[in-house]
């Protein structure tokens, strides 16, 4: 017989194993350690994406006048975004808390 799931351990977990419900994983706010937050210049973006293409989060999304903005609630504030912008119009300050 089969164990409750709250009995198993890391180990007796099988590789591939779904231990939650798919699709869940944005319920899970991922970006509540960042110590910097990326903040966007408007005036100087282009709209080009790149800063979408670099974030290895998935966090950047474009709003409703096409400028691209870091979802703060999963942004770990890495910096990738701000470094690969070629106008410079993302720069990195530090969390408020």
């Amino acid at each position: 017989m089969a164990k409750p799931m709250e009995q198993y351990t890391w180990r007796d977990i099988p590789i591939g194993c779904v231990v939650d419900e798919p699709g869940n994983a944005r319920q899970y706010k991922t970006g509540d350690w960042k110590s910097q937050r990326p903040v966007v210049d408007t005036a100087k973006c282009i709209k080009c994406g790149v800063c979408w293409v670099f974030c290895p989060d998935a966090a950047i999304y474009k709003n409703e006048e096409g400028h691209y903005l870091a979802n703060l609630d999963y942004c770990k504030g890495c910096g990738i975004c701000a470094r690969e912008c070629w106008t410079g119009c993302i720069t990195m300050v530090e969390e408020e808390k």
